[in-house]
């Protein structure tokens, strides 16, 4: 029931004292002035605090089980980086602030950024951008400086491999590159012989995830990287998978030019409804000029930010970007040390391989070798055997209490589960969800109307989702009695 319908006329939630100032007309003009009192809902404070409590008990979140997003990384993150998010200094610190007495804020950020450099082997670093589609664009801006830096200005395709993010191909056109799609090989990677013929002196920059989206590691990525050099171009990394091999390999070692990450999905911040995220954007020695302003810096009074970059993109971010983020994946860095994050690297690979294989049992795995920390299932067969789709899978999945992984991405499996089950989770956990997969599959088998109707048990049924998408409906209206 929604808060509308538990309206009670004349009920209301507030008190106001006494007003002793004098009621003024505003001065504005007659069309925009209400004709009618807005249709509020009247409730008491009691009301709309059961209202929300009960929603939220019935909202699925990483704190209630296994969320295994493929490539979103829905992984438990410490509470306690939470708490060092809401000190006052940091949370209530003004963004007008001088500099001279924000030392403490700039401090973190100076080291965060020195962190973040040498875990990903790049030189410098803005810590700007708001979310990883956002670090792709500035990504995507620093190549487009850097080549009409140098007059070349005849490079204006972005080549992108058919397996990327669909933010990828998005954020290089915005940067005005037109967009070139590169068609994977049979073992699911970069095809070399395919690259050699797309390259050119037109070629600005290569778009490349590594490990990449069917969460196999590209391994001929040194010789992509000589490729692209050799013919004038950038490599650009997305760095959404990164923590499959955070303190392992190095993005900078492979020959990555420019690299973003996703703060708010390997470092602390648990990614996904629309919260705040932070996509920090790396750049080799020669680029680093053209990265947005300000950028933090140190000298012997301390530390300040520098605007004094001629060649900069210019802001792409108000103040310095998403400031408490910032905070959650400093204090994640320092907890865990160099020994942890390559441990998180460790566990996120073993446990994808390990439900991976047992997993395999029942749905065909579209590339089915060791992957690194997601997997990718091919449903086509079981689909065309049974009639039921891999949505319907997704949606059973639900009546069981787990959250469904990522459906129907990549775009290069059809029926396809794109599965994540990230770090933290334990290995009676991964059995469990296993056991639940299986358990469906056979459903499927055996009364496929039970899960193509599913769920079942959920507040919410089965959702029109192309009407939803072409007709969407964005506030609530009074039913006429």
């Amino acid at each position: 029931m929604m808060i509308f319908e538990k309206s009670v006329p004349g009920r209301k939630g507030y008190k106001f004292p006494a007003t002793d100032v004098p009621q003024i007309k505003p001065e504005l003009p007659e069309h925009l002035l209400r004709k009618e009192l807005p249709e509020l809902p009247e409730l008491s404070e009691p009301d709309v605090v059961r209202h929300y409590t009960d929603l939220a008990s019935k909202n699925y979140s990483v704190d209630k089980g296994p969320y295994p997003l493929g490539s979103c990384t829905m992984k438990y993150n410490p509470k306690v980086n939470e708490k060092a998010a809401s000190l006052e200094g940091f949370a209530e610190i003004h963004p007008y602030q001088p500099w001279e007495y924000s030392q403490g804020a700039l401090q973190l950020m100076y080291e965060l950024k020195q962190y973040l450099c040498e875990i990903t082997g790049v030189d410098e670093m803005t810590l700007q951008p708001a979310a990883g589609a956002h670090g792709e664009l500035v990504g995507m801006l620093v190549s487009r400086a850097y080549h009409l830096s140098r007059n070349d200005t005849k490079r204006h395709i972005a080549l992108v491999p058919d397996s990327a993010h669909g933010t990828n191909p998005a954020s290089a056109s915005m940067a005005g590159f037109d967009i070139v799609e590169l068609k994977s090989n049979a073992d699911g990677l970069v095809d070399l012989n395919e690259l050699r013929n797309h390259l050119s002196e037109e070629v600005a920059v290569l778009l490349l995830t590594n490990p990449n989206t069917l969460g196999l590691f590209e391994r001929d990525i040194l010789k992509i990287a000589d490729l692209v050099h050799e013919a004038g171009a950038l490599l650009y990394y997305d760095g959404a998978n990164l923590n499959a091999i955070m303190g392992k390999v190095r993005p900078g070692d492979m020959g990555f030019d420019i690299v973003h990450l996703n703060l708010h999905k390997t470092f602390s911040t648990p990614h996904g409804m629309g919260g705040p995220g932070s996509g920090p954007v790396g750049v080799k020695s020669f680029l680093a000029d053209f990265l947005p302003i300000p950028i933090i810096r140190k000298n012997e009074s301390g530390f300040y930010p520098d605007f004094d970059l001629p060649n900069s993109i210019g802001r792409v971010r108000s103040f310095f970007g998403n400031f408490l983020v910032l905070v959650k994946a400093y204090a994640y860095i320092l907890m865990m040390g160099e020994d942890g994050l390559k441990r998180a690297s460790e566990m996120a690979v073993l446990n994808a391989n390990y439900l991976r294989t047992l997993i395999s049992k029942h749905l065909k795995v579209a590339f089915d070798r060791i992957c690194m920390h997601e997997f990718v299932t091919d449903g086509t067969a079981f689909s065309k055997k049974t009639g039921v789709k891999i949505l319907d899978v997704a949606k059973r999945l639900l009546d069981y209490g787990v959250h469904a992984p990522t459906v129907y991405f990549p775009l290069i499996v059809h029926e396809d589960l794109m599965i994540e089950p990230t770090e933290t989770e334990s290995k009676s956990t991964l059995d469990t969800y296993a056991e639940i997969v299986a358990k469906v599959i056979e459903e499927s088998k055996e009364n496929p109307e039970l899960v193509k109707t599913a769920p079942h048990t959920t507040p919410v049924k089965r959702l029109d989702d192309v009407t939803a998408t072409k007709k969407p409906v964005f506030r609530w209206k009074k039913q006429k009695k």
